[in-house]
């Protein structure tokens, strides 16, 4: 399938897209908001409900712009980030805030739901400049993702 073709498809079809895609199509976490969709063998994930996807998107950008040091990324970049950096943000970001809204809880290698997650979050910070950032940036800095794949000799 041509690229553009595709991205034009992707586009028509996924008017309202998941901000934590990435996240939702590598099982790092999952979302009550989220369905997936398939155009021709590639798989997307979009949002059921703009308001969500307004939350979400509020959150990882306050977490990108909280995380810029511990991403070594410059201030004035404003593109879109590295895919492990991109998952550093979601993933981290995502167990961060679940330690910092449920600290009595084990830490999670797999956010649940990411909207119900959310939802707490705004519940018991009242709003995103509320949110312990120190607690949430160390997650980020620790997550790692999968280790690249050895070829055998």
């Amino acid at each position: 399938m041509d690229q553009d073709i595709f991205r034009q498809t992707y586009d028509e079809i996924n008017e309202c897209y998941c901000a934590f895609e990435k996240g939702i199509l590598t099982n790092n976490c999952e979302c009550s908001q989220a369905e997936r969709f398939c155009i021709a063998e590639r798989e997307g994930v979009k949002c059921k409900q703009a308001a969500a996807q307004q939350d979400c998107i509020d959150l990882l950008e306050i977490l990108r712009q909280q995380a810029r040091f511990a991403l070594r990324a410059d201030n004035r970049q404003q593109t879109k980030l590295p895919h492990g950096k991109a998952m550093r943000v979601q993933i981290g970001g995502l167990r961060g805030l679940y330690q910092a809204t449920c600290p009595d809880q084990p830490a999670v290698k797999k956010v649940k739901d990411v909207y119900a997650l959310l939802r707490q979050a705004l519940a018991k910070f009242k709003q995103w400049d509320a949110l312990p950032f120190q607690m949430i940036i160390q997650q980020m800095a620790d997550w790692k993702g999968r280790e690249p794949r050895r070829r055998p000799r």
